[in-house]
């Protein structure tokens, strides 16, 4: 079985916990996601089966993530997430639009983010979340991110949901906790629902709960491989241009593109091919 299923993950499962359970589902071991989601967090999880494990690296370079959240003002947390320990409150301003709008402006666009204490990025060798968990203190080095949308849906006194758009590697826990650093109170992340990840988005995904209960529904939720590359040139090549690649050669180029799939004549991937000298050069093939 290859391709890739489009999974609303639910609350209180990782990423690796959904891995496992289509692992049993589908009765194979090659088989992973595409990009992390908490266990605090739902929504889409993009599943890679057999061969299309090998395009998660092309996937995850896709910038568009969007995610509902929800941000308790008041209390800050060790994980900035309603999962971890409070550790320092405050009491929360008067709030209105207009103090709202002027504290999430600054959040819009290209930023800096210090990515939170629990976190699984690697510094010095080690994740973050080890440094945590023994007590460690550990410079945490700041990255640059672009939030491409931040909108405010609704607020209550001590509450904001916001509408976020972001680049790769945003933590949505890191914006709630510097959101509320503004705001002079602190802040965590209580809910986090992700809408979109590349060219997967919530309308299509499948609750897992759904599969697990319904195992013959996975043969058609399962989508080609060639979903994961919706956004880049596809190209057919006959019998004998496909012979040439899967032996390692070139073959002519046309178009100004950089990098495309090659697709069989039944539509079927067959290799990954960058630019080389006016030719497409194999480097995946499959």
């Amino acid at each position: 079985m290859n391709g890739f299923l489009n999974i609303d993950k639910p609350a209180g499962m990782t990423s690796t916990d959904v891995v496992r359970r289509v692992r049993r589902l589908a009765g194979q071991k090659r088989v992973g996601h595409g990009g992390t989601l908490d266990p605090l967090a739902t929504g889409v999880l993009p599943i890679a089966l057999g061969l299309a494990t090998r395009l998660l690296e092309y996937m995850l370079e896709e910038e568009g993530k969007s995610y509902l959240a929800t941000v308790q003002l008041g209390s800050t947390t060790d994980t900035d997430d309603a999962e971890g320990a409070i550790i320092a409150t405050a009491p929360v301003p008067p709030l209105d639009l207009a103090t709202l709008e002027a504290t999430l402006q600054p959040f819009r666009g290209t930023i800096t983010q210090i990515p939170p204490r629990y976190a699984a990025i690697r510094v010095d060798g080690r994740r973050l979340y080890e440094y945590a968990r023994a007590g460690e203190v550990v410079a945490i080095p700041a990255r640059t991110v672009t939030i491409e949308q931040l909108d405010l849906l609704e607020w209550t006194a001590d509450t904001l949901v916001i509408q976020v758009a972001c680049s790769k590697g945003t933590y949505i826990r890191s914006l709630a906790r510097d959101l509320g650093a503004s705001l002079g109170c602190g802040a965590h992340l209580t809910a986090l629902r992700r809408t979109q990840a590349g060219v997967f988005d919530l309308a299509t995904a499948v609750p897992l709960a759904d599969l697990l209960d319904n195992p013959d529904r996975l043969a058609s939720a399962l989508l080609p491989p060639t979903a994961a590359l919706a956004g880049w040139p596809q190209i057919t090549v006959d019998e004998a241009g496909i012979q040439l690649l899967r032996q390692g050669q070139r073959i002519p180029a046309a178009g100004p593109d950089e990098r495309a799939a090659i697709l069989d004549a039944a539509g079927e991937l067959v290799a990954i091919v960058v630019r080389q000298a006016g030719q497409w050069q194999p480097t995946k093939v499959f």
